[in-house]
């Protein structure tokens, strides 16, 4: 596994968040979910427009071994979803912190406390073994 990019938040639940200039959020599966996972075959996304609460399941990535729900880092409302993902999933593999990104976030507030930084991500990672 490749360093952790620095400029982004993590949760204990291997998403990652990078918030943009405009006060929205970019959410994706860290590198470690999709190794976890393997070849991810599909993907299911929110659709724009929705409200979602923090925690709250609003995505599913599948693969050849499992299916995994894919949780709202914060409360806001769904303002895009990746589409290229609909016929290649197999983005959030190749390329987890780029062309792989899930969907894109308008918070209520843009509040990233509570979230992992790079360095306590990685701590929990070295935690699980």
């Amino acid at each position: 596994m490749g360093a952790l990019p620095g400029d982004l938040k993590y949760t204990k639940d291997h998403e990652w968040i990078r918030p943009e200039a405009d006060g929205s959020v970019v959410v994706g599966i860290t590198d470690h979910a999709q190794q976890q996972l393997g070849e991810l075959v599909f993907v299911e996304l929110p659709e724009p427009g929705r409200a979602v609460a923090a925690a709250q399941a609003c995505a599913v990535v599948e693969s050849v071994k499992a299916a995994s729900d894919v949780y709202a880092p914060l409360a806001g409302t769904i303002i895009a979803a990746n589409e290229a993902l609909a016929a290649e999933p197999g983005l959030v593999n190749s390329s987890p912190y780029e062309q792989g990104w899930l969907f894109r976030l308008q918070t209520a507030n843009a509040g990233l406390e509570g979230l992992l930084d790079a360095a306590a991500y990685q701590r929990l990672l070295d935690a699980e073994g």
